[in-house]
């Protein structure tokens, strides 16, 4: 009996946020994804359960953003026959959190990809001037021909992601995927703009939000996500 192939549905669409946009930006669609995201917006959400949604959240995202991992065949034996499966091929994947948010979502981003290597990034943005700041980096010379995930909950005013996506260019990485949470439609413009149209850019989110604050905060967004992850929001 011949069984006619279903389409897997895929959990997101893609969205062309601008017509002449270079990346791809994809946000995720799907019952449970709005459910947790609700639940992850509501202030009285205590930390504990905070950090248990992001996680959650973040291998939802995971799964999209890795449609595009380099896989090759491997030859195997299963208990009853020879078989030719499909192996994530090498180098191994790197993934970026940024410090200090984006270390929340490792743990959502390795459950679904724990072969992967993990470097880290510390960058924060000054309050008074929005400047970006870099304080922290563990990440390897040479970033040549390796796939990269940046890690950070909240795409507000993009110049983090933006100073980010330069460092990893500065060591050869060409292919890179930014995974957060929220996005604001003027962090997507400053992407645009300013991101090297040579990269093969993609951008992962759960929802894109109405716009910035005065404090270039995220309105309805949820909050200060590193204060909320780790119990220091009022």
């Amino acid at each position: 009996m011949n069984f006619p192939a279903v389409p897997c549905r895929s959990l997101a669409h893609a969205v062309t946020y601008h017509k002449n946009m270079t990346m791809h930006l994809t946000v995720l669609d799907h019952p449970l994804v709005d459910h947790k995201l609700t639940v992850l917006r509501d202030k009285n959400t205590p930390s504990n359960i905070f950090r248990e949604l992001v996680s959650e959240l973040v291998t939802l995202e995971a799964y999209e953003a890795t449609h595009d991992l380099a896989v090759e065949d491997r030859p195997i034996e299963t208990p009853v026959a020879s078989a030719t499966g499909r192996h994530l091929a090498g180098p191994k994947p790197m993934v970026v959190p940024i410090l200090r948010a984006g270390l929340g979502m490792l743990d959502g981003m390795t459950r679904l990809l724990p072969t992967a290597e993990v470097g880290f990034l510390g960058m924060r943005r000054d309050e008074n001037t929005l400047d970006i700041i870099t304080y922290a980096n563990r990440l390897p010379d040479d970033l040549t021909d390796r796939q990269c995930f940046l890690l950070d909950p909240m795409l507000a005013t993009g110049g983090t992601l933006v100073a980010a996506i330069k460092y990893l260019k500065e060591r050869g990485a060409k292919d890179i995927t930014a995974i957060d949470i929220l996005a604001a439609p003027e962090g997507l413009d400053r992407l645009e703009k300013e991101v090297d149209p040579s990269i093969d850019f993609k951008v992962v989110v759960c929802a894109v939000d109405e716009k910035l604050n005065d404090k270039a905060y995220i309105i309805p967004g949820l909050g200060d996500a590193g204060d909320r992850l780790y119990g220091l929001a009022e």
